[in-house]
């Protein structure tokens, strides 16, 4: 009869190509870095016992808000039960690591007065670091809306990335990425409000199609203190928008009216296309310019074109 192989400690669970074996005395699952027989190149793609200490944090970690309450909790339970799952770290050498992902995790060790935690020690260069701790978070939902767009944008800018390659390295769709950058364009105290859970991205989204500072700010402000749901925001919105066409409409010559239809209808579609539009009269009839940035630009147009027609 075949002899079962034993997990440590339920790290098998989550690494099951790396499952301690009883027959297998020089396994390094599990060791500690103590262990005079790990050397500096048999520190990577395995599981160690590292030092709580010698782990650095990541300076590329996009979350920066930590639930305090929760930490004890996870911290108190680790405490009793010990941690289940490794934290992921690179190996920098002269004994020390840069953590990947679990931060988390890695605090309620310290809190719990840990000397060593089990880590998962890959070989990745700052790029990647930057991505696997992105989506590691992404995958686990443990980020508010900004941080994840904050997250997409620092994969652009540091990593030289494209909006679809951030897509496909986080697994979402292009028009998500390029709709949670949006919310990087949102005034300081809405982004708060967003990050604090007192509006949903819906509401945000609703919001930003808003160009009065005043009237998006108390619209806000309305959803937060009678808790409105997105198309109440939308109606209120178009609320506005009619009660200004009207009272201009009072106020000017219709060939004026006229012209501020065409205003109003330029940032119609520029709300819808994310992108500057403009409409020129000419003696008979007219022209819609519709500008995009990029190749990718042109594509993520197009997709919107193909979805009315």
């Amino acid at each position: 009869m075949a002899k079962r192989k034993a997990l440590g400690r339920g790290l098998g669970a989550f690494f099951p190509d790396m499952d301690q074996n009883e027959d297998n005395p020089d396994s390094q699952t599990g060791n500690s870095v103590n262990n005079p027989y790990v050397g500096d190149q048999e520190r990577v793609n395995v599981i160690l016992n590292v030092p709580v200490a010698s782990v650095r944090p990541n300076p590329n970690q996009p979350r920066s808000e930590f639930d305090e309450f929760k930490l004890q909790e996870l911290s108190d339970s680790i405490r009793m039960h010990g941690l289940i799952q490794p934290i992921t770290v690179r190996y920098i050498g002269e004994n020390r690591y840069e953590l990947i992902s679990g931060e988390r995790r890695l605090r309620a060790c310290k809190m719990a007065g840990m000397d060593e935690i089990p880590a998962y020690i890959r070989e990745v260069n700052d790029e990647d670091s930057l991505a696997f701790a992105l989506i590691e978070n992404v995958q686990r939902e443990e980020l508010n809306p900004i941080e994840i767009a904050l997250g997409y944008q620092r994969l652009i800018d540091e990593c030289d990335y494209t909006q679809e390659v951030v897509a496909k390295k986080v697994g979402k769709n292009r028009s998500t990425v390029t709709n949670m950058l949006r919310l990087l364009n949102l005034p300081a105290y809405i982004q708060k409000a967003l990050r604090n859970g007192n509006i949903t991205t819906g509401h945000a989204r609703a919001l930003i199609t808003i160009d009065d500072p005043e009237l998006q700010k108390k619209i806000l402000e309305k959803t937060i203190e009678e808790d409105y749901s997105v198309r109440q925001i939308e109606d209120e919105v178009r609320k506005a928008t009619s009660r200004k066409k009207q009272k201009r409409r009072k106020q000017l010559p219709d060939k004026d009216q006229h012209d501020i239809e065409l205003q109003d209808l330029s940032k119609r579609l520029r709300s819808k296309f994310s992108t500057k539009v403009q409409i020129k009269k000419k003696n008979i009839g007219g022209e819609i310019r519709i500008e995009y940035y990029s190749n990718e630009d042109l594509d993520r147009l197009i997709q919107i074109f193909d979805s009315v027609s």
